[in-house]
């Protein structure tokens, strides 16, 4: 079964006189994998956690629905159930073992997950079961976030949202993760939106591609319209970048 869909009406979020996102009309698919990409202040990050009311600080206007409920009207734990939620600081517990900051959510909910369960989870974002029993500190940076994947995940959840979650990574172990998120989004039937600064990253994991600018959609397509140029101005600045780089990159090898 496919994830929900998340329906984003005339949404709109100010903090203080500063407006950061700008009567937002969205319509993510049910199970569908959407890309916010913008530069920074672009009002990406603050429409990602409009979905989880993780924006509470703000002015709000407008509605945000997951399945054609106001996400408003739903009890903030209840709706947090619902969705994983994935971080560039990654925030696991320091004193809790792998296994332990994996099965925090369930245990709040007062369920627990036996050894074979953990280490299912684990073989699922790429890490051996016998990383359970390590703590945080003796784990790369790409292993701790595997392990904040693989947290989110564990709550069984109808709903992925990745909030730069591979900024702080090297290149290689961030496309490696990028895939692995990719095909557990596949396997799980998953609604996933990813913010990212990457488009390059944007045009390879997403089924489509909002661009954000000043807080406003200023472009909506598929990375093949977008790739080829085919999505606006704004749109186009951002997509020249990774494709001066490949272009740049193939001269060197002639």
């Amino acid at each position: 079964m496919a994830g929900p869909e998340i329906r984003f009406e005339s949404v709109r979020r100010r903090f203080g006189a500063v407006t950061a996102v700008e009567a937002i009309d969205l319509t993510v698919t049910a199970g569908g994998f959407f890309a916010l990409v913008g530069e920074s202040g672009s009002g990406k990050s603050t429409l990602l956690r409009c979905v989880n009311r993780l924006d509470e600080g703000a002015a709000r206007d407008g509605a945000v629905t997951i399945a054609g409920e106001d996400v408003a009207a739903l009890p903030a734990p209840a709706l947090r159930r619902r969705i994983g939620y994935v971080f560039q600081s990654i925030g696991l517990f320091p004193h809790m073992t792998v296994a332990q900051n994996v099965t925090i959510g369930r245990r709040v909910r007062g369920e627990t997950l036996d050894e074979a369960q953990v280490a299912a989870l684990l073989d699922q974002v790429g890490l051996p079961a016998g990383f359970a029993g390590r703590m945080p500190r003796e784990l790369s940076g790409g292993q701790q976030q595997r392990v904040g994947l693989a947290r989110a995940l564990a709550i069984e959840p109808e709903i992925l949202l990745l909030d730069e979650p591979f900024a702080a990574l090297d290149p290689v172990t961030r496309d490696a993760l990028g895939k692995t998120v990719r095909a557990l989004h596949d396997a799980r039937g998953l609604t996933t939106i990813l913010v990212t600064h990457d488009m390059a990253e944007a045009l390879l994991l997403a089924d489509r591609v909002v661009v954000l600018a000043q807080g406003r959609i200023v472009a909506d397509a598929a990375p093949a319209d977008l790739a080829a140029g085919r999505a606006g101005a704004e749109a186009e600045a951002l997509v020249a970048v990774p494709r001066e780089q490949a272009r740049r990159i193939a001269e060197l090898g002639q």
